[in-house]
């Protein structure tokens, strides 16, 4: 559905995105990630066609940005971080604007306002000034209008900024019910929403791609090595943590163990094993003949602030390193 080959922008000299290449498929919500400054938004505005790019190309549905700008326009839509709307319109006046630069009209315009409001949860504000809204309902008069004339392709740029928690939950819900009707790029620096809400991330970081996968398999990279969770507990009301972490330290293929929590006679490790090795039934086993309950045994994810982290701070020195080399 998206295809982008080798896309650069630059600036007087400045190079804002940095050939970066990747696919999204059709239905998918991806999650565009960076920190601020990253170029996230000026790829956005490339792939949208409100900026042309310096190199490199993209097609979006089908259509090439620099050669199909306007087919690609009417099968995308787009929510900039500040929704477009005009203060003194009330909603569905809004709406039916926007429709009609769709090349909506009639009953089928009609139908749309009607399903988009419905949608996005607007419906009890249609006949009150966009002006006088909470941000949170400006925010679904945006997504409203970014998506009522049923595009293929949707871009929102830091949809959630601004709101309070109970909205935010309330916009990704929405967000998330939009998958597979619409293949959906969502850029954001806030990395829960990328996780709670997308099933692929692309990660770019000083306008360089630094990844792009699924969020599983970006931990298991991350990783290196396998780690997971051992929960243990005593059987007579008392459990001996430093005996329990000597014991799982001596099981062969263990690198490091690290006790996360302890509770009564529970305890929480977090195991990791060395390169290549699965010690999964060793522990197992080493748990039980030593007389212990092995309560709960699982893979330990790590969240993508530690994989973004992790991923960023590798391509910034990179990037410093090479600077000292050409100094």
């Amino acid at each position: 559905m998206i295809s982008v080959k080798e896309l650069t922008k630059r600036y007087a000299g400045i190079i804002a995105v940095n050939q970066i290449s990747f696919d999204v498929a059709k239905g998918q919500i991806v999650g565009f990630l960076g920190p601020n400054g990253a170029g996230k938004t000026t790829t956005m505005r490339m792939l949208t066609c409100f900026l042309p790019p310096s190199a490199g190309t993209a097609t979006v549905a089908g259509f090439d940005i620099l050669e199909q700008p306007i087919e690609v326009k009417k099968r995308i839509g787009y929510l900039p971080e500040t929704p477009p709307i005009y203060p003194e319109m009330e909603t569905a006046e809004y709406l039916k604007f926007v429709g009609k630069l769709k090349g909506l009209s009639g009953a089928e315009l009609r139908k749309r306002i009607d399903y988009v409001c419905e949608r996005c949860a607007v419906g009890d504000v249609k006949t009150k000034l966009l002006g006088k809204l909470s941000k949170g309902y400006r925010q679904r008069v945006g997504l409203a209008q970014a998506i009522i004339h049923n595009p293929e392709v949707l871009f929102l740029d830091e949809p959630t900024a601004g709101l309070d928690p109970k909205q935010i939950n309330e916009t990704r819900d929405l967000i998330k019910g939009l998958a597979g009707d619409h293949t959906i790029v969502l850029s954001t620096h806030i990395l829960p929403e990328v996780e709670q809400t997308c099933e692929q991330v692309i990660i770019i970081n000083q306008g360089k791609l630094v990844a792009t996968d699924s969020v599983r398999n970006l931990q298991s990279r991350a990783r290196g090595a396998e780690s997971v969770l051992v929960e243990v507990a005593g059987r007579n009301g008392s459990l001996e943590v430093p005996a329990v972490q000597r014991k799982l330290e001596q099981v062969s293929g263990v690198g490091r163990v690290v006790c996360k929590q302890q509770v009564d006679s529970r305890a929480l490790f977090e195991i990791e094993s060395q390169k290549g090795r699965m010690a999964r039934g060793d522990l197992a086993r080493a748990v039980v003949e030593s007389g212990w309950d092995l309560n709960e045994l699982r893979p330990a994810a790590m969240s993508l602030e530690e994989i973004f982290l992790q991923l960023t701070k590798s391509e910034s020195a990179a990037t410093e390193t090479a600077k000292k080399e050409s100094e």
